[in-house]
């Protein structure tokens, strides 16, 4: 290509950007307007119900030849910056930088977000409970290794509710300072990463040492101040630490995902794709394991999940914790919610939020 072509197609992108600049100026004009309007009103100003709106109809009528994941990308960063306009959104999540937690909460709410890193499950709770946090981001499962156990129990003594979901792909690399497979004497990593590339390490390093710390981002740091060490932890933690990629995408299940739960105050508006939550703990009856699904089999229900857990203050009584297709605001659900009632010691909705998009991906 004419050098003069080039400069000729370089002037048409710069001209298209300025059009782009121009446009989420606009933009930016009415999100001020909205700001102005939402003022004195009760509702939330984060509306994941909105925000999965804009995405799908955004997708469904792009054209191409910019990708679909692109477009939900740019638009995140859009939607970030359109919501610090409003109201700076501070976000806490169970930290430190570079966990997968992290990678979820960016994946959200966009880097325009306040995103403050805690140490514990409990302070994130806490952090939003009083106030200091708009919303926070924690980990309630993974589709290897299964539910985190800790994050079910906050919600026993919590009012906090379940605003959206994250479905994050994860993708684990194994990392260290001199990316030698040769000299590695120990590998460190929190329990689930581990756990998830158990078979893999057992195949390459069966006579290495595994080191439990607290978080991914941990184990990074430590691969930084030990070169015998690697860690187990995302792509991106490699790239704030400064280490080299031993071997990338070490999990043993290629379709690993880790599910986070964002809480806050108040469940959002029917998306028209939504999961509602509910935990409750069920009289010890004959039959009451069957009285328990029937509500929602009659109703023709979907079921996405149903988990126990021990209850602390009495033996061998369980909460169970249910994730059920549809929004609370719906008839059907709510009467069903309302005939399990009747079985239980206790029952606490949760919350309903639009259905998280699987298309996530972190570590790569």
């Amino acid at each position: 290509m004419a050098k003069k072509d080039l400069l000729k197609l370089r002037g048409q992108i710069d001209s298209i950007d300025d059009q782009i600049l121009k446009l989420l100026n606009k933009r930016a004009e009415v999100v001020v307007s909205v700001g102005k309007a939402k003022q004195g009103s009760d509702g939330p100003f984060y509306a994941p119900t909105r925000e999965k709106a804009i995405y799908q109809r955004l997708t469904a009528c792009n054209p191409g030849p910019f990708p679909d994941k692109a477009v939900v990308k740019v638009f995140r960063e859009i939607i970030s910056a359109s919501l610090n306009m409003e109201l700076p959104m501070q976000v806490a999540f169970l930290g430190p930088q570079s966990t997968f937690t992290h990678l979820a909460a960016m994946e959200q709410f966009g880097l325009s977000a306040q995103l403050v890193p805690l140490k514990s499950i409990p302070s994130v709770f806490e952090e939003v409970e009083r106030g200091r946090a708009h919303y926070g981001v924690v980990p309630v499962e993974n589709s290897t290794e299964g539910v985190v156990n800790h994050t079910l129990d906050m919600f026993i003594g919590s009012d906090l509710q379940v605003i959206a979901e994250i479905m994050l792909e994860i993708s684990h690399n194994l990392l260290s300072k001199t990316g030698n497979l040769e000299q590695i004497s120990k590998i460190v990593s929190h329990p689930q990463p581990l756990a998830q590339c158990r078979h893999w390490l057992e195949a390459n390093l069966p006579d290495v040492p595994l080191v439990d710390v607290s978080s991914t981002a941990a184990a990074a740091q430590l691969a930084v101040e030990d070169e015998s060490a690697a860690a187990i932890a995302s792509q991106a933690a490699a790239v704030q630490y400064g280490l080299q990629t031993v071997k990338a995408k070490i999990e043993d299940n290629p379709n690993n995902f880790t599910r986070f739960l964002v809480i806050g105050r108040k469940t959002p508006e029917r998306s028209g794709q939504d999961k509602t939550s509910i935990m409750f703990s069920v009289k010890d009856q004959p039959g009451i394991l069957y009285r328990m699904l029937e509500p929602f089999s009659k109703r023709d229900i979907n079921l996405a999940k149903i988990e126990s857990r021990p209850m602390k203050q009495k033996a061998w009584e369980y909460i169970f914790f249910l994730d059920l297709i549809g929004h609370i605001d719906e008839a059907p659900i709510t009467e069903a919610i309302e005939e399990l009632r009747s079985h239980c010691h206790f029952l606490k909705v949760l919350g309903s939020y639009p259905i998280a998009r699987h298309d996530r991906s972190a570590g790569e």
